[in-house]
């Protein structure tokens, strides 16, 4: 069974076979007998990204780009071991990520604090950190010719304020990460994907996400391809949507700013209600145990990025 999910214009998708079937995918860009690569999820997906090359007819030489929307580890993990394993690769990061990344220390505190260590080791193995001599900074306006394909750097703050996107020109699309929200394909119906947002902690702010769904959305893109999980059109449906969720989720956050002794449980709450609110609006055909089971990673990571941006002083 292949490796490979193909999309139109040579790009593809490889599960990342992390946490569980479809949750991350590293995305492929294809320029004649160069890739780039976007996002890496954990340790354990090298040698699935390298079989899956092997498909292709291409070796880990042919990675010339290893292009991060941000330093997550869900997105980030594997970095430094994707590194070693590709001789010929750049890696591209925000600025705010490149000495994380470098030294990716602080980073692992981060992630240690979120799940708590054993969590953390069993999620993502021991992170790798990447010599800075071979570490690009992916400002804004960045373009990164990859073998005569362009592809542009955006940076897009509101999921993380070390989030940036990648525009490939060639086929007008976005390569997301998170800040375009997360589209499982277990909620799909009759071919219509949806999203919902991603607040993770620590750095959600709402104004910039809005902000940043407005500049992706301004390049008439023909697709997104997010990491939570690959690509998805009808977009200004998708945006529409999501600005309305956002909107959402802060009010949520409001209403339990005042009563911090159970604020956790009232936000929590109110997302778990968003969500069924969400389903029978959307029409969703998964029963509400496997639409929970689905969502609770993300449900609890949500609640904890809304405290926080409550603590920031919203």
């Amino acid at each position: 069974m292949s490796l490979l999910i193909a999309w139109p214009d040579e790009i593809y998708a490889v599960d990342a076979d992390y946490m569980r079937p479809q949750l991350a995918a590293i995305h492929v860009i294809r320029s004649g007998d160069q890739v780039a690569l976007v996002d890496t999820a954990h340790n354990g997906s090298v040698p699935r990204v390298l079989a899956a090359l092997g498909e292709m007819g291409l070796g880990a030489e042919a990675v010339r780009y290893i292009l991060l929307t941000h330093i997550h580890l869900d997105h980030a993990g594997g970095a430094g071991a994707f590194m070693a394993a590709c001789p010929n690769a750049t890696l591209v990061v925000h600025p705010r990520g490149a000495r994380h990344m470098a030294d990716p220390s602080k980073l692992w505190a981060g992630t240690v604090a979120v799940y708590g260590e054993a969590d953390a080791i069993a999620r993502y193995g021991q992170i790798r950190p990447v010599p800075a001599e071979r570490i690009l900074e992916a400002t804004d306006g960045l373009e990164i010719d990859l073998n005569g394909r362009i592809l542009q750097v955006a940076d897009t703050p509101g999921h993380a304020r070390h989030h940036v996107c990648y525009f490939d020109v060639q086929s007008r699309g976005w390569f997301t990460g998170d800040v375009f929200g997360l589209s499982y394909r277990e909620l799909d119906r009759d071919g219509k994907a949806f999203v919902f947002p991603s607040t993770t902690p620590v750095q959600f702010d709402p104004e910039a996400m809005h902000a940043s769904i407005d500049r992706l959305m301004a390049a008439e893109p023909t697709a997104m391809y997010p990491t939570h999980f690959s690509r998805i059109t009808d977009l200004p449906r998708l945006a529409a949507d999501l600005h309305r969720l956002i909107d959402a989720h802060v009010a949520i956050a409001r209403a339990a700013a005042d009563a911090p002794d159970h604020r956790h449980q009232i936000v929590r709450a109110g997302l778990c209600a968003l969500l069924r609110e969400e389903a029978q609006r959307q029409q969703w055909t998964i029963g509400e145990d496997a639409l929970f089971e689905v969502f609770a990673v993300d449900l609890e990571l949500n609640a904890q990025g809304l405290e926080v941006w409550l603590d920031s002083g919203a």
